[in-house]
């Protein structure tokens, strides 16, 4: 208890209080964070399965508490970034496009990181190569070798993603010739690009909207998740948001037409960046005036949305089962809000011997998805209506916390309109925060841990902690608590 009340307290003194740390002293802490997540993430990420180590070998247990000594130093460099973007001198958005580019460089050559999705990817993507229906069959149809990387609790499930995502993963399985290293590669290089162009719109977005861009960049560009979990663990959320985000930029100039085409493309990623069309049709109908031509224009969001999406599937040729694929079950263990108090009070239910303990998570799930439905209609028609973008996030963010599954990566669909639209600071502080603790909640494995893995884990993030009280105590690293880099006085607050 006594060891569990001073770390606090030394996160306290390390990051919640004002310590002024130099924007380069930042990137050179990140990128020690990112090399230390590369370096263990050799031997504790998502292996493929003839090199996974058994989690009492001594090499993965080394690489797992360095993982987290990584991990980390990279929350607090980032954080420790934020104050320096709120700061009297705040950094240019070149010089944060230099750090997001070294905190970045050391897990592109890294296994996959935090998840086995992307070895799901290019099975699915070798599915569809080979003409196999993806909405009917789970990966274990094709067997294999690829198949076999597929987690297992995933083997026999379809997929929910959309034709744009398909078509990307088999053109990507058929360019590999389906070998894992060449796939792996190949998908991380389309990750890129979508975390690319969700870089170059978040400031365009943010100055369209009267927030910061270099705040904007901070929270939803250099955010330890995007680096984790889009570049590490190469999702195809950053191909969604990344037409999201373009989209987004032209709906927001002159050209709706083309953002309602492009967030279409987005949705038939992964379905709920859907909801940019509302946001879409909110900015169209301010561009025209009359009441007839507002009509026309919310008519024509829909029109160019169903057009895209008939053009879309028909290329493909992956027909239209990923609409009833969206029921796709969740994992019976995930730890979504709604899903955590199904299995409670399912248990509380059947402690008591009521025959209704199987219903109690259906019964939360269906709950979940009418609160979500509430939190997005106050989100449209409740102030700040007057800032769609804003509200899109808001709505994004619900549908991620109480759908009936969630994976940290799923924080960073609200995230990243939250960042470039959001007025409230206490709103933004928040996510944050919220960043922060979900960075540390995945083992680099992917799979769930036991409390040996938590050991060497939780070693590993205090050796950090210890190296960063080291570091704050260093000459000229970092300035007394409360007080700005400048010359003359204490740091003003700006909205991050």
């Amino acid at each position: 208890m006594r060891h569990g009340k001073s770390g606090r307290v030394l996160v306290r003194r390390l990051l919640v209080q004002g310590v002024a740390v130099a924007p380069h002293h930042c990137r050179l802490l990140g990128l020690a964070g990112s090399v230390a997540l590369a370096a263990g993430g050799a031997t504790a990420g998502a292996l493929p399965v003839g090199e996974v180590l058994t989690p009492d070998s001594g090499r993965a247990a080394i690489g797992l508490a360095v993982t987290y000594f990584g991990l980390v130093l990279l929350v607090a460099a980032w954080w420790w970034l934020g104050r320096a973007v709120r700061g009297p001198r705040p950094p240019s958005r070149r010089s944060l496009l230099l750090t997001l580019v070294t905190w970045a460089a050391p897990l592109l050559p890294a296994p996959p990181l935090f998840s086995r999705d992307v070895y799901s990817y290019l099975a699915q993507g070798a599915m569809v190569h080979a003409r196999i229906d993806v909405y009917t069959h789970g990966p274990v149809r094709l067997g294999g070798p690829l198949a076999a990387e597929v987690a297992p609790g995933w083997q026999h499930t379809p997929t929910p993603y959309g034709p744009v995502s398909l078509a990307f993963e088999s053109a990507i399985a058929h360019a590999s010739r389906a070998e894992l290293s060449l796939g792996v590669l190949g998908l991380r290089l389309l990750a890129l690009l979508g975390v690319a162009v969700m870089v170059l719109a978040l400031p365009v977005l943010a100055r369209r909207c009267g927030t910061d861009p270099g705040a904007a960049l901070w929270l939803g560009g250099l955010n330890p998740l995007l680096l984790l979990h889009l570049v590490g663990g190469a999702h195809n959320d950053a191909l969604m948001l990344g037409l999201l985000g373009a989209g987004l930029v032209a709906a927001t100039g002159r050209w709706p037409a083309c953002g309602a085409v492009l967030v279409t493309l987005a949705a038939l990623v992964k379905a709920p960046a859907a909801l940019g069309l509302l946001a879409v049709a909110s900015l169209w109908v301010r561009q025209v005036e009359g009441r007839r031509r507002r009509v026309g224009a919310v008519l024509a969001t829909a029109a160019l949305a169903l057009a895209t999406t008939g053009v879309a599937t028909a290329v493909t040729g992956t027909g239209y089962g990923w609409i009833t694929a969206l029921s796709t079950p969740a994992s019976p263990d995930n730890w979504a809000l709604t899903s955590a108090l199904g299995r409670a009070t399912g248990a509380l239910l059947d402690a008591v011997g009521s025959g209704l303990a199987p219903l109690a998570t259906p019964a939360w799930h269906v709950l979940g998805l009418v609160v979500t439905a509430v939190v997005i209609s106050a989100a449209w028609l409740r102030p700040p209506r007057r800032r769609p973008l804003y509200a899109l996030g808001l709505s994004l963010m619900a549908v991620a916390v109480l759908g009936p599954a969630i994976r940290p990566w799923y924080i960073l669909w609200g995230m990243f309109l939250i960042a470039a639209a959001a007025p409230s600071g206490q709103v933004r502080r928040a996510v944050a925060a919220a960043s922060g603790v979900l960075a540390l909640a995945v083992l680099p494995s992917g799979f769930a841990p036991d409390s040996r893995q938590l050991t060497f884990a939780v070693c590993g993030g205090t050796l950090a902690l210890c190296a960063l009280w080291c570091a704050q105590h260093t000459p000229g690293f970092a300035t007394a608590p409360g007080l700005s880099t400048a010359k003359g006085g204490r740091r003003p607050e700006r909205s991050a």
